[in-house]
């Protein structure tokens, strides 16, 4: 069994846009991940599921996530607001954040690294390059890393 078996880790993506959670989900199925995906649509949904707050607040329906998937450009709360709360919250900042975004300026790359985020990746345009990274992601991040029990 390879070390992906463990211990189920959820994956939480968050993303505004509608099209593109489908093409990730389609993605990690496609890559054969078994792990449970939740989606939110902005920073602040982000936050409330994190916090179980609101319609997150059931903590088995809505468990605490071992990778986040984070676009910056969200609306009521962008990215980089999420991951400055979350890197900033003593519980949440051991939560690995992924970047996955249109962006491919510098100082979005600068800034969300001095944020701490674990790794910053420029969505691919093709779906089958999606595929590609969703199989490298979670290669690395479910076989490879060692990741904090959440």
């Amino acid at each position: 069994m390879s070390a992906n078996n463990r211990r189920s880790i959820v994956i939480l993506i968050a993303d505004d846009d509608a099209e593109d959670r489908m093409l990730v989900k389609e993605a990690l199925d496609e890559s054969r991940l078994k792990n449970q995906v939740q989606f939110v649509e902005n920073g602040e949904e982000l936050l409330d599921y994190l916090h179980n707050r609101g319609k997150y607040a059931d903590k088995e329906k809505y468990p605490t996530p071992g990778l986040i998937l984070l676009d910056l450009n969200m609306p009521k709360k962008d990215g980089r607001e999420a991951l400055k709360d979350i890197k900033s919250d003593e519980f949440l900042r051991v939560i690995p954040v992924v970047v996955l975004t249109t962006s491919k300026a510098e100082e979005d790359i600068l800034r969300t690294y001095d944020l701490g985020v674990s790794s910053f990746i420029t969505k691919p345009v093709t779906f089958a390059s999606l595929v590609d990274v969703m199989k490298t992601l979670s290669k690395y991040w479910f076989e490879i890393v060692e990741l904090p029990k959440p």
